[in-house]
């Protein structure tokens, strides 16, 4: 399986932007899908996760209100809407695939990675 990130760039406090993760799976629609970020010295944290159906999501604390994972079984591909930005949210934002097809918030529980997309907000 190969996940493929975009949308990430330089936006103001406040505003907003819209990742995709795109995957080459047939079987996409089995796999749970998550975010994660990683800021400059930091680890990896969750962000949010959707089931293989997109009936159950859950968020990160830190980004519950802002955020909003979807997906489009479809197009094989999960989204991340993130409106309210803030400086703080800047990272690389990495999707990711379990095959389990249930939600997890940890990074153990999935098993293919996309490579990266850096978001930046400014104050």
């Amino acid at each position: 399986v190969q996940l493929q990130a975009s949308g990430g760039g330089l936006v103001q406090a406040g505003g907003s932007l819209r990742l995709s993760c795109a995957a080459s799976a047939p079987t996409f629609s089995r796999y749970a899908m998550g975010w994660f970020r990683q800021a400059p010295g930091r680890e990896r944290e969750f962000v949010a996760t959707i089931n293989w159906s997109g009936g159950s999501t859950y968020y990160a604390g830190s980004v519950r209100g802002r955020f909003t994972i979807s997906r489009d079984n479809a197009k094989n591909t999960v989204y991340l809407q993130m409106n309210s930005l803030k400086p703080e949210d800047t990272a690389v934002y990495y999707c990711a695939a379990a095959r389990t097809g249930v939600v997890h918030t940890t990074t153990g529980g999935y098993d293919y990675w996309g490579q990266g997309t850096l978001v930046t907000v400014s104050s």
